[in-house]
């Protein structure tokens, strides 16, 4: 199911800016991203702990990974001990579940750039850095010198709205956030080199080719090994997309891009059909972790023989 492995905390902790790269699940991602495919619901501990068992995470580092979880405010816990995404994931949960409609964010571009400049915030405020460089990060910036980032002028709403989107993710309101037009010509040129096209390229084929491999062979996979594929595959490539820059042509041909977003929406209703019995469950609070995990044995025993 590929809204369960929306990367919360992959997308807000790491430095790793290789969009297709496999990144290792932790207990931490794991539990952020179950709760985040149940926005308006709540996730009863046992679902997670049965969950947790499918990747090899024990009851015991679910249990502390949670409570260090809500003590940094990340997560909630409602009167009847069950858990939900707080509000303090909720403008990265906001960008990173927007990927089914990425391709409505972009508009035709007609040659212009939006800069943001950083000379005012100081560099010794660490977490005001940090945030800001995610802020640039989900909205496809690149450095153009030391205190300037530039993209495309090719997001829907323009810069009024790139502006309000990099403000809400965390850049400090002290950088300036402005429309330029008219470069000169070697400027130009080298802002179009920013980004590495040739990778973006690659790594839409090489994802889309490993979406329709897995989507043919689900249905045919034991239910638990089906689970985890569809869980890690789906949460790469989401994360792929969500870091996705979003270029324009000419700098990056648009159709690979397309062809992996409609690739991926229709892997999603695969995994839906791989998830839905056990999503209905943990909304419901009606899985036990000791029946849970006994089931999963004698499933994975009865394949194994």
């Amino acid at each position: 199911m590929v809204s369960i492995s929306c990367a919360l905390h992959i997308l807000t902790e790491s430095d790793d800016h290789c969009n297709g790269r496999d990144v290792d699940l932790t207990p931490k991602s794991l539990i952020l991203d179950l709760l985040s495919t149940v926005p308006k619901s709540s996730m009863a501990v046992g679902a997670l702990v049965a969950a947790g068992e499918l990747f090899g995470v024990s009851e015991n580092n679910v249990r502390v990974t949670l409570a260090r979880l809500r003590a940094a405010g990340m997560i909630d816990q409602d009167d009847r001990g069950q858990y939900r995404l707080a509000a303090a994931a909720a403008p990265v949960g906001k960008q990173v579940t927007s990927w089914r409609d990425v391709e409505q964010r972009v508009r035709r571009w007609s040659g212009g750039w939006i800069g943001v400049h950083t000379v005012a915030v100081r560099r010794s405020e660490r977490r005001a850095h940090r945030h800001g460089d995610r802020a640039l990060r989900f909205l496809g910036f690149e450095r153009f010198d030391t205190s300037l980032h530039l993209r495309p002028d090719n997001l829907t709403g323009g810069v009024d709205s790139v502006r309000e989107q990099l403000y809400g993710l965390g850049l400090d309101t002290k950088a300036m956030v402005f429309g330029i037009r008219d470069l000169d010509d070697a400027a130009e040129r080298r802002a179009r080199c920013l980004w590495d096209a040739v990778g973006l390229r690659n790594g839409y084929r090489a994802s889309l080719a490993a979406l329709m491999k897995s989507e043919r062979r689900l249905a045919a996979l034991p239910s638990h090994e089906a689970l985890v594929e569809s869980f890690l595959l789906g949460g790469r490539v989401i994360r792929q997309i969500v870091l996705d820059p979003l270029l324009p042509e000419p700098i990056v041909p648009t159709q690979e891009r397309t062809a992996l977003v409609e690739a991926l929406r229709r892997y999603d209703r695969a995994g839906r059909v791989c998830w839905s019995s056990f999503l209905r469950e943990a909304i419901q609070g009606t899985t036990s972790p000791p029946g849970r995990r006994l089931q999963l044995i004698r499933m994975k025993q009865g394949e194994a023989a």
